[in-house]
């Protein structure tokens, strides 16, 4: 199928398909015939911000981005909420409130190990989040960017040993 270029799209526009010639397609009698086809695309974008959205929202407090890195430099092992309590200085119910906020946008998951409650990172979400922010990188720009646009890792500082 061939779609036709309309730029910009705008919200419930209407775009051309080209149907494949009839020899390939038995059920249309006329070769090249177009038929219109309602796309709703700012929709799916619509929730794909929203969700970024979410999650950078969730991220946009001190204590919670403390949390968060905290969570991340643990990696998948986690640490139990009593643990971040201790580490950071947050009082419980605090942490709570955070680590809640963080769970309903995704960047953080839970598991029970026997009586115990370990909240990690969700790296895939991160890396959604991440690959969203990205995506559209340089794609107006006269030049090509090159690795510019890729997510740069930022050196590790060294370890303080106690």
């Amino acid at each position: 199928m061939a779609y036709a270029k309309s730029t910009p799209l705008e919200p419930r526009e209407f775009l051309r398909v080209t149907t494949r010639p009839a020899a390939l397609n038995p059920v249309r009698e006329r070769p090249g015939e177009s038929i219109a086809i309602s796309h709703e695309f700012y929709k799916l974008e619509t929730m794909k911000a929203k969700e970024a959205i979410t999650a950078l929202s969730a991220l946009a407090s001190e204590s919670r981005l403390a949390v968060y890195r905290l969570l991340v430099k643990r990696g998948p092992e986690g640490y139990t909420p009593s643990e971040l309590a201790r580490r950071l200085d947050i009082p419980a119910p605090t942490l709570s409130f955070h680590l809640k906020g963080l769970v309903q946008a995704g960047l953080v998951v839970n598991r029970r190990e026997a009586r115990n409650l370990f909240y990690s990172p969700n790296f895939e979400r991160m890396n959604a989040l991440v690959g969203f922010l990205t995506e559209n990188c340089c794609s107006l720009a006269d030049k090509v960017c090159g690795t510019s646009c890729q997510p740069q890792s930022v050196p590790a500082e060294a370890r303080k040993r106690a």
